[in-house]
């Protein structure tokens, strides 16, 4: 009975990860697309504007594949719990 619990837990754990990697994706989306922004209308400083454009588009994709990995490691827990 306590291995059924802890798999229960470990599938919340994995969901709660799956959530803050898809809220970590879309806040470095929202980041990118405002740099972005700010290049095009600053163009003074549009080269430092567009480097931190490409750092906030790859943290978004690092986001990304970690809540598909947890999105998979719930899953197995989910498919163990059952």
């Amino acid at each position: 009975m306590s291995e059924e619990k802890d798999y229960e837990k470990e599938e919340k754990h994995h969901k709660h990860l799956e959530l803050l990697g898809e809220l970590g994706a879309v806040a470095a989306g929202a980041f990118a697309l405002y740099e972005g922004h700010k290049a095009r209308t600053d163009p003074k400083h549009a080269h430092r504007h567009r480097l931190e454009e490409e750092i906030a588009e790859t943290v978004a994709l690092a986001c990304a594949g970690f809540a598909l990995h947890e999105h998979h490691e719930k899953n197995k827990a989910k498919k163990h719990h059952n």
